[in-house]
Formats: C-alpha cells, sequence, structure tokens
C-alpha cells in the first residue's frame, strides 16, 4: 500500500478503539459510533431486499462481488451509481476445500499467491467497469488468506491492488468493537446465524455506540439465498440505525477508512 494510506489506515485503527478521542473528533457530524454494513458474495437477494431497505433510509452499504451472475450487472452498476460501494471479492471465491465445497481448481489449495494476486487485479478490472472507481477493497473468502496453504496478505500489501482487507469472524463469534491492531490489512467483521433476530443485530451496533468504536457487520442472503438473515430482522436493524442517525454515522467499509486521511 502506498505510505499516505498506511499512515491513514493507521490513524482511523487508533480513532476507532474506544478511550482515544472525544466522539465529535472521532466520526463526522459528532456520531459516536460508525456503523459498516456489508454484504458478500454478490447475491441476487441483496439486490431485492438489501439495497431497496437502505436506499429507503438514506445508507450505503459495502458489496463484495464475486460469482457475479451476468443478468445482475445492470443492477449492481445501478447500485454503484446509487452510492453503495462494490468491494473485491476475488473472481471465483477460493476458500479452503474443507471450509467451503467447489470444484478442486477452485480451492485455496490449488491457487498459489501470483495466481491470487492476478485474480484479484483482474477484479479490480470487473469492478471499475462497473463503477468506475479506480481503487477497491477486498474481503477474503471465507474469512482466509490463504493461496495454496500460504497467507498473501503480505504479498497483496506490496502488490498494492487494495485500499483495505476485511477479514471475517465465525457466525455468532464476539469480534471487538473497531479496527484492533493498527492495520486496515486486517479489518475484523462480526457474521451471525440464519436465525438472527434483529434484536441481537441491534445489540452489536449499541456496542459500538457504549464503545465510540466501528462495527463491522458481515451479511450473505437477506431474505433469501444462502446464509440468510430474515428481511424482518434486517428491516428492524436499518429501522433502528436510521431512529439513531444523529448519534451513529452510517457508512460504506471505504469511507470509514478513509475518515483517517481527513483526520490526518
Amino acid at each position: 500500500m502506498k505510505s499516505g494510506f498506511v499512515m491513514a489506515a493507521l490513524a482511523v485503527l487508533a480513532l476507532a478503539s474506544p478511550g482515544h478521542a472525544e466522539p465529535d473528533e472521532r466520526w463526522p457530524n459528532g456520531a459516536k459510533a460508525a456503523i459498516v454494513l456489508t454484504y458478500d458474495d454478490a447475491l441476487t437477494s441483496q439486490l431485492d431486499n438489501a439495497v431497496p431497505a437502505l436506499d429507503e433510509a438514506g445508507f450505503k452499504g459495502t458489496f463484495f462481488l464475486s460469482n457475479i451472475k451476468q443478468t445482475d450487472v445492470p443492477r449492481w452498476r445501478q447500485a454503484a451509481m446509487g452510492g453503495h460501494e462494490l468491494g473485491n471479492h476475488t473472481i471465483f471465491h477460493a476458500c479452503p476445500a474443507a471450509v467451503y465445497p467447489t470444484e478442486p481448481r477452485n480451492t485455496s489449495e490449488a491457487y498459489t499467491i501470483p495466481s491470487i494476486l492476478k485474480e484479484i487485479e483482474q477484479q479490480n478490472v470487473l469492478l471499475t467497469a462497473l463503477d468506475g472507481k479506480e481503487r477497491h477493497g477486498l474481503a477474503t473468502p471465507c474469512g482466509a488468506s490463504l493461496a495454496g496453504g500460504e497467507d498473501y496478505i503480505e504479498a497483496l500489501r506490496q502488490a498494492d491492488l487494495v485500499d483495505y482487507v476485511r477479514a471475517a469472524g465465525a457466525s455468532g463469534e464476539e469480534v471487538r468493537v473497531g479496527l484492533p491492531g493498527g492495520d486496515a490489512m486486517h479489518v475484523p467483521a462480526r457474521g451471525f446465524p440464519d436465525d438472527v433476530t434483529g434484536e441481537e443485530l441491534i445489540a452489536y451496533a449499541e456496542q459500538a455506540r457504549r464503545g465510540g468504536g466501528m462495527a463491522v457487520f458481515l451479511f450473505h442472503g437477506i431474505g433469501g439465498d444462502y446464509l440468510q438473515t430474515s428481511n424482518p430482522a434486517h428491516r428492524e436493524l436499518i429501522a433502528w440505525l436510521a431512529e439513531h442517525r444523529d448519534e451513529l454515522w452510517v457508512t460504506t467499509l471505504a469511507e470509514a477508512v478513509e475518515r483517517a486521511e481527513a483526520r490526518r
């Protein structure tokens, strides 16, 4: 990554940790915390249900795309034009074979570090064709940054292909609010089980509001597809965030990290 962005990222990591700066210095308009809603895998249910719910509330989400359906391309382009962030989730979503069953050639074990970097670069080209932006963030497939059993994060950092990397906690796992560790190449997020309730989703946002940091949500299907969060639960969260918009900055992951550069 470029040195300027590294410094900016380090700044936001420090700002996101509770107990450092006053809320009005940390987030825009005196917000107490930042809330980032991220969605993985370019699922049609996200276009059908998540994007409309966000648009109705005036919020923007971050959608990490992989295995994009050709029929959905116009809608993803429209979502980007509407201000939603499109992120890199690789082309073929290569995960460890033990975690995600797929064709052997698409498991992370079948990749080398050069081949996964090339795939990330090629997915960036597709994203630029969709949203016109030169830079994007990455979410690692299945939360694992492995190629042939080796971690590729440091090689990715040196290649300067992405501005940040969102990792993942297991579904239901407690993840500390904020960005611990001072590294934008390791942004933690929290996933939730299929039967998550709106109340449970709100509790995580409330944790961020009390702590003054940043909560990154990780969703897949919304009212459909797989690993799905129900439409009522998702809309309950959106409605609660809308009610507390004077205290919470609901933004894209790119904007949350870029906030550091403004502070620097």
